[in-house]
């Protein structure tokens, strides 16, 4: 285990990176997708699972984490990576999304009416009831640092708040509130790195945020690569939800985000087209949930990437490059999903018949087997606009 973090661009293509970086735990090619291991898990997968569909980085989440099964016990056993047997390099987020979005409780009455209790966002953190059973928690940046600090990944969060659509007064205000807490992440950081015995060191990114206004933006990303930080993210509810979107945001503020360092995109990639456009966006890591959400509930890629014209292109004949197993058509189909797939699904032979007949019958096979898949054409795609960047650039 080295105690390093480091990062280095190898090659560039119009706004497309190629790189690597070196965690802890091991070294990451850049661009790449991270599967998504909300509870130290991902979904429906094992470990080597998740190695075997090529998966370099996994992303485990704070706000769950904490509430169950707790940092404190994590950390007993020995960090995330040797309580989940990954023995590879992590990220966690801050939690920031989730205590806004997760963190409010609703409880049923005797009379059948929910009882609300929202979250509370001030100036020093943010209060909030638990999704499993309402009780009452409070984060802070410093919190948060703790909290990540004890699940022991690589690359960590600044905690922030992730800016909702209430209009542009509402998102200078988060964004203030945001480069508040980072400078305090910072802070504790800073300071539990320097207690540290064995425990390795962690990478801290700050996050961008500002919603959908350039000038807010620019103001942000501003401010976080004045903190000279190993790496900075960007996020919000303007990452993520729509591909052109996402470019808008980015192109804002290309132009002052720094080469040197690995800029995260944070809760991108519904699709392998959305991963491409993340790709050529200039992302060097991003994550999403889609690829075996997607695949639970009958969803899987289909398609291959395209190099042929001016940049890379992902074509599928599918509408979100996407088939629907659950389909009648497919009851019959002795074909694989995809035959040009490299994946563990189709190299065995799986047939879309037999995929159709475990979704309806509900077979948990069904969702180790789709969520391998899904993952597999996430990572793949990923990988081959990098081989074309290193290619190219």
């Amino acid at each position: 285990m080295t105690k390093t973090f480091s990062y280095k661009l190898l090659a560039k293509k119009g706004n497309a990176k190629a790189g690597v970086m070196q965690t802890p735990h091991g070294e990451v090619a850049t661009p790449v997708f991270m599967p998504v291991g909300t509870v130290g898990s991902v979904k429906a997968m094992s470990p080597e699972d998740v190695r075997m569909a090529g998966g370099e980085i996994v992303l485990g989440n704070t706000y769950h984490l904490y509430l169950r099964p707790g940092d404190g016990l994590v950390r007993e056993m020995g960090g995330l990576q040797e309580f989940m047997r990954w023995q590879g390099p992590m990220l966690t987020d801050s939690g920031g999304y989730q205590v806004s979005s997760l963190g409010l409780f609703r409880e049923e009455s005797k009379e059948k009416l929910a009882k609300v209790k929202p979250t509370k966002i001030d100036e020093d953190g943010v209060t909030f009831w638990s999704h499993l059973d309402g009780s009452e928690h409070r984060f802070t940046p410093e919190k948060s640092i703790e909290i990540q600090e004890n699940l022991g990944a690589d690359v960590i969060m600044a905690f922030d708040e992730a800016t909702p659509d209430r209009g542009r007064e509402y998102a200078r205000e988060a964004m203030q509130r945001t480069h508040n807490w980072l400078v305090r992440s910072k802070k504790r950081w800073e300071e539990m790195e320097e207690e540290k015995g064995e425990w390795w060191p962690q990478a801290l990114f700050g996050i961008v945020q500002g919603g959908g206004y350039e000038d807010l933006r620019r103001e942000s990303v501003e401010f976080v690569v004045k903190q000279d930080l190993p790496g900075m993210a960007i996020g919000g509810g303007s990452i993520g939800q729509d591909a052109a979107e996402t470019e808008e945001n980015v192109s804002w503020i290309r132009s002052q985000l720094p080469s040197d360092k690995p800029v995260y995109l944070m809760g991108v990639g519904k699709s392998p087209s959305e991963a491409v456009a993340a790709v050529l966006s200039g992302a060097d890591m991003f994550d999403c949930v889609a690829p075996t959400r997607i695949a639970r509930m009958g969803g899987l890629y289909v398609g291959e990437l395209e190099v042929g014209g001016m940049t890379p292109k992902f074509a599928s004949e599918h509408e979100h490059d996407r088939m629907n197993i659950d389909n009648r058509r497919f009851a019959n189909d002795r074909g694989v999903i995809d035959d040009k797939c490299d994946c563990y699904t189709c190299r065995q032979g799986f047939s879309r018949a037999y995929l159709h007949h475990l979704f309806r019958s509900h077979e948990l096979l069904y969702y180790r087997l789709a969520s391998i898949h899904n993952t597999r054409v996430m990572i793949r795609t990923v990988g081959q606009v990098r081989a074309w960047v290193m290619e190219q650039g």
